[in-house]
């Protein structure tokens, strides 16, 4: 392992002196992270133009939450429930739903199809038109339950919720009207801590966390199909309209069951990649079937390797080193993650990496890396945000001193 990271570190090196830092071309008159809330428009305002590089300040609500972003904007989702529109020319805050409820964590989906970002803090499901800026919908869960998940596909938002706090049963999985919120099924769901709720092309996923996932009729709730037995499932990976099981980045174990690719019609497994005995930990799938993953050793998380496979092909593509972090995403053909941080040359950046000629690309295939900036320091606890469409633009989230900086995809 130390040998991979002194390769890297120097690919990377070489990589950074061909960065400058260049300045922000605007910045936000937000409110510093102390302050309670955004001061904020009422309606929402028209902003022209592509995205443009700028920092924001983020309150601390909005550092508590959580952040995604279409093709147009930023949408923040705070640990009150509410919900914050910024612009993507400068960062500066054009809408609020106010919230009025509080959580450890907030589930949000920004659905740039459905023009809906909705927020999922505690018992309390809100949604914003992500055209106007107002209320769109609001529903409530009876005392003691929680939203875990939220997915939508073919304007209908699927939100899992579950027993506060969560003892394995009890987890049922709602679907709602987008544009509405008016309510069209309801099903009991197996369901495991931190497992993701997945919709595409007519239906929906959900995964106990131990061998089953299940699909469901998108319009009825029905069940479709259930994975066969015999295929273990500790862990789904979803993303471009692909479904991967691994083992379980929550296991104690040394041994981790084979990396199954499933069938989204039938959730029979097909022929996949076969994978390393490192523990898998998170990954991210592409549109055309590459999937990175994070893989580390059993007793310590913190360094390990990212691995790409191509799911279409059966086949490993590469390997990189690495070290844990809050970020990773795909964007332009790219996979997009941070630097190691225990690589002091070239630490506190954003790495972008050709999905398909991996880090020994070369031209236009090649590696590249952005300055360091505040936001992307490790301490900052950095998060990635990739706006959707060819925006050429990636945001970072700091959420120890809490503000936003959008800045060219590397």
């Amino acid at each position: 392992m130390i040998r991979r990271a002194a390769v890297v570190g120097a690919a990377l090196l070489v990589l950074a002196g061909c960065s400058g830092n260049t300045p922000s071309q605007g910045s936000s008159s937000a409110p510093r992270s102390g302050d309670s809330g955004p001061t904020v428009a009422t309606r929402s305002m028209a902003v022209s133009g592509p995205w443009r590089a700028w920092t924001a300040s983020l309150t601390r609500p909005e550092a508590h939450g959580s952040c995604g972003a279409t093709a147009h904007q930023v949408v923040c989702a705070t640990d009150t429930g509410a919900l914050v529109g910024r612009s993507r020319a400068d960062g500066r805050v054009t809408w609020t739903v106010p919230g009025d409820s509080h959580a450890r964590t907030a589930q949000l989906l920004v659905d740039g199809a459905d023009a809906r970002a909705v927020a999922g803090v505690a018992g309390v499901l809100r949604a914003a038109d992500l055209r106007t800026g107002e209320q769109a919908w609001t529903r409530r869960l009876p005392a003691g339950r929680a939203y875990v998940a939220l997915a939508a596909t073919d304007g209908i938002v699927y939100a899992l919720h579950a027993p506060d706090p969560f003892i394995r049963t009890g987890a049922v999985l709602d679907a709602v009207r987008a544009s509405d919120g008016t309510p069209l099924w309801h099903r009991n769901a197996t369901w495991s801590t931190g497992e993701p709720l997945a919709a595409f092309r007519g239906r929906v996923y959900t995964a106990d966390g131990i061998t089953r996932v299940t699909a469901r009729d998108a319009r009825t709730g029905a069940t479709v199909a259930t994975s066969p037995p015999g295929v273990e499932c500790q862990h789904l990976v979803t993303g471009g309209h692909y479904l991967v099981c691994t083992g379980s980045p929550f296991s104690a174990g040394d041994v981790f069951p084979p990396m199954r690719r499933l069938d989204p019609a039938t959730l029979r497994p097909l022929p996949t990649p076969r994978n390393t005995i490192d523990k898998p930990v998170q990954g991210v799938i592409s549109g055309d079937g590459v999937l990175v993953l994070y893989e580390a050793g059993a007793e310590d998380t913190s360094a390990g390797d990212w691995y790409a496979y191509d799911l279409e092909n059966d086949r490993r593509l590469w390997s990189t080193y690495a070290t844990m972090t809050d970020g990773a995403g795909v964007a332009g053909g790219r996979f997009v993650t941070f630097t190691p941080v225990n690589d002091r040359a070239s630490r506190g950046r954003v790495l972008t990496i050709d999905l398909h000629a991996g880090p020994q690309g070369t031209g236009s295939a090649a590696p590249r890396m952005s300055p360091a900036y505040a936001q992307t320091r490790d301490g900052e606890h950095p998060a990635l945000v990739v706006p959707g469409g060819n925006t050429g633009h990636v945001v970072v989230m700091a959420r120890t001193h809490g503000s936003l900086r959008s800045l060219p995809l590397p």
